[in-house]
């Protein structure tokens, strides 16, 4: 086990039944790095964010998070895993019932923490980190737009101090200028906070902006894992097919 690496994956087998997702992935993540994962529908990304959390088990092989085995971590080791690993899911994944005050305080008191002006001021500091106030903390997700969702779910992940962000498609139904506004953001939070972040992402932008390592699964296999620079040159089909088509090299290349 490397400790250097916030996610270590060592020769991963996934199977669900007979069908085969991943073949022999192994990479090793430094801490405070970024990185987008890509790759086609159906191939694996969204089940390795779970294995991350621990919501998933590989079929072979080991996956260490944050120092810790996935696999063989005892009922506390898992929650403190857990404690330090924030999530964003695609839509936000809100509580509709709650507005968006209590959706990020969900967490704190899922712990047992029940001082509620603790609870307020840890929450209020949240809101203020993402761009967030009093009255938009009031509101429930209904009553947002896609980008505020964006930023109370981030507020959520955050509220804990996690070492470890997962993101899966964060740009995802934004328009362009709340989708760059989300992007300044996670830059902003990277820069002050310091946390490793693991993405799934198709957003090209945010691959040239934000990540530091691209990692690029196909044929069940990790076909690319490095720097962008380094990502360009592989000859695989699907990384000539995504990297190399005119719209991304409008992008990689403006």
């Amino acid at each position: 086990m490397n400790h250097s690496c916030a996610v270590e994956l060592n020769h991963v087998w996934t199977y669900f039944g007979e069908h085969l997702i991943h073949q022999d992935i192994s990479l090793c993540l430094e801490r405070g790095e970024i990185l987008g994962l890509v790759g086609l529908s159906g191939s694996g990304k969204t089940t390795l964010l779970r294995e991350m959390i621990g919501l998933e088990s590989p079929s072979k092989g080991s996956l260490n998070v944050l120092g810790k085995s996935a696999q063989e971590s005892c009922l506390m080791e898992c929650r403190q895993k857990r404690n330090q690993t924030g999530v964003l899911f695609q839509n936000g994944a809100l509580f509709s019932a709650l507005n968006v005050f209590d959706n990020i305080a969900f967490p704190l008191r899922e712990m047992g923490i029940s001082d509620e002006n603790l609870i307020e001021q840890l929450v209020c500091m949240k809101l203020t980190m993402v761009g967030l106030n009093a009255h938009d903390a009031m509101q429930k997700p209904s009553e947002l737009s896609g980008g505020m969702v964006k930023r109370a779910a981030m507020a959520r992940a955050l509220i804990l101090e996690p070492e470890l962000l997962l993101l899966d498609e964060p740009t995802s139904g934004l328009d362009p200028i709340a989708s760059e506004d989300f992007v300044t953001l996670l830059r902003q939070l990277h820069q002050e906070l310091g946390f490793t972040v693991v993405m799934v992402t198709h957003d090209l932008h945010i691959l040239r902006d934000l990540c530091t390592k691209i990692a690029v699964l196909a044929d069940h296999r990790l076909v690319a894992y490095d720097s962008l620079d380094k990502v360009l040159e592989c000859d695989h089909p699907f990384i000539q097919q995504f990297f190399h088509n005119n719209r991304a090299q409008r992008v990689f290349t403006s």
